[in-house]
């Protein structure tokens, strides 16, 4: 059998924080919870699973080399998850991310992510120089992009010829970053995965439903937008065909990851060659059993 071909996953690979409380919080409790540390960031959160849908991800990223650094890349080749091609600096320390979040979802984050940043274009040269792929033989295949990198590199890719045959994935990191995917919306060989909030601010305007929304972004010029609602329907719209899902009703144990669970799993579906609307209805299944709970 051949081996499967490799995803770059592109931008953020850092340590989570979460602590979580079962009941609401309100600015300036302190609260009795769980605190966990796990493997996170957008790009190792699509990554670990794609992993578990049988794919093999290629984390291009910069980690350090202080002890959490050695201790994330240990972690991620427990999972299965390549760092072969990672960025490795001892003068930037490995970036992290803290979330509080209780029974309505997440109070507030911060995502310290000032290594990713500061290595910049660096993290892409794998694609640039012959190991994944070089402006004459471009890299062919999904592409998970992260918008947790920095404005001008954002700009860059968008003219990069090393990723101009690739299926570009793109995933915001949070509302307060979706603006940097603005150079973005215009590829035709990218897929822009947002929710409403992130639809709204891109777009400067209000939107009633991920439909209005996906159908005001496809009418902006973007060759394919994927909008979720939270509990409220998704929909995937391209000029020619829109569709639209309703998430499966659950019981939210944890947010932290959602959206990065539900893009690895849409694009492991169209990956498997299943179609537009059934993977639309797979990612949201796996994302409502990943808020659930009930899987790792």
């Amino acid at each position: 059998m051949e081996p499967a071909r490799p995803i770059p996953c592109i931008g953020a690979v850092l340590w989570d924080v979460v602590g979580r409380h079962p009941h609401t919080m309100h600015p300036g409790d302190d609260r009795p919870g769980r605190i966990e540390r796990l493997p996170g960031g957008v790009a190792m959160n699509v990554a670990m699973t794609l992993r578990r849908f049988g794919m093999a991800p290629t984390l291009l990223t910069c980690i350090g080399t202080d002890r959490e650094g050695v201790e994330l890349v240990a972690e991620c080749a427990r999972m299965g998850v390549e760092t072969d091609f990672a960025l490795r600096r001892d003068d930037l320390a490995t970036d992290r991310y803290i979330a509080i979040e209780d029974a309505n979802g997440l109070v507030a984050a911060i995502a310290d992510a000032h290594s990713l940043e500061a290595a910049g274009a660096a993290i892409l040269t794998p694609l640039r120089d012959g190991r994944l792929g070089s402006a004459a033989e471009p890299f062919s295949g999904p592409v998970v992009l992260d918008g947790n990198l920095a404005d001008a590199l954002l700009a860059e890719i968008a003219t990069d010829r090393c990723l101009a045959a690739a299926d570009l994935r793109v995933v915001p990191a949070s509302p307060g970053k979706a603006m940097r995917l603005r150079p973005l919306l215009g590829l035709a060989n990218a897929t822009i995965y947002l929710n409403r909030l992130e639809a709204a601010l891109i777009a400067d305007c209000d939107f009633r439903s991920s439909a209005e929304a996906a159908s005001s972004l496809v009418g902006a010029g973007c060759a394919r937008i994927i909008v979720t609602d939270g509990a409220h329907p998704t929909t995937d719209a391209c000029p020619e065909h829109a569709f639209t899902a309703h998430p499966p009703v659950v019981e939210p144990r944890r947010i932290t990851g959602a959206g990065d669970t539900f893009v690895a799993a849409h694009i492991a579906a169209e990956a498997s060659g299943h179609t537009r609307a059934f993977a639309l209805e797979a990612a949201l299944q796996a994302a409502a059993t990943y808020v659930s709970g009930t899987s790792a």
